[in-house]
């Protein structure tokens, strides 16, 4: 989940299930993304009811506290870094989340099997299930899926052939690698590694 920042405007972008390319709106952008799960508890609100969205962060909060906070990030000369700050000092102000979403992300992201994290982490299906909905917006499956994807791009992107980043990322293969990509990312790998 991302913070955005556009001609003056703080934004909030929800968890996305498929690709999302951002159409008009010419200007300067900045934004900050957050580890994944630490938003929802910084935002008051669950990451699945941002799925797939894009909205004004007035809409969550207050708007006189939102103009204040975006009078802040505008007072800056760079917004990026004025974003970033706005989202330092939201941090401390904000009780941590989940104690138990880091471990699951680095299970996950290790390419352990949803299941095993589970039991590892002492919760049941259902369980793991709700709380990657809140954190993440999406089951751990999904999440486990992006994360792979991830995994294979930053492989890609340091130059490992296809074949062996597929495998190395945990995919079966390189077909099953590119079927990610074009469903995950809607283009093919060489068109997203040329962006």
């Amino acid at each position: 989940m991302d913070l955005l920042w556009h001609e003056g405007r703080l934004l909030v972008a929800g968890p996305d299930t498929r690709a999302y390319v951002a159409e008009g709106a010419p200007g300067v952008w900045a934004g900050v993304r957050f580890y994944p799960g630490t938003a929802p508890a910084l935002l008051g609100v669950p990451a699945h009811e941002l799925l797939d969205r894009r909205i004004e962060l007035a809409d969550l909060w207050c708007a006189s506290e939102v103009r204040r906070l975006a009078s802040r990030v505008n007072a800056v000369d760079e917004p990026g870094r004025g974003l970033e700050e706005l989202a330092l000092r939201l941090a401390a102000d904000t009780a941590p989340p989940d104690p138990l979403l880091r471990p699951l992300v680095a299970a996950l992201d290790s390419g352990r099997p949803v299941g095993a994290v589970a039991d590892e982490l002492g919760l049941g299906a259902r369980q793991l299930h709700r709380r990657s909905l809140a954190a993440f917006g999406y089951g751990p499956k999904t999440l486990a899926r992006v994360l792979r994807l991830q995994r294979a791009l930053g492989m890609a992107r340091g130059g490992v052939p296809f074949a062996e980043t597929a495998v190395r990322a945990g995919f079966a293969d390189q077909a099953h690698l590119a079927r990610d990509v074009r469903e995950l990312a809607g283009v093919p790998l060489g068109e997203l590694l040329a962006r």
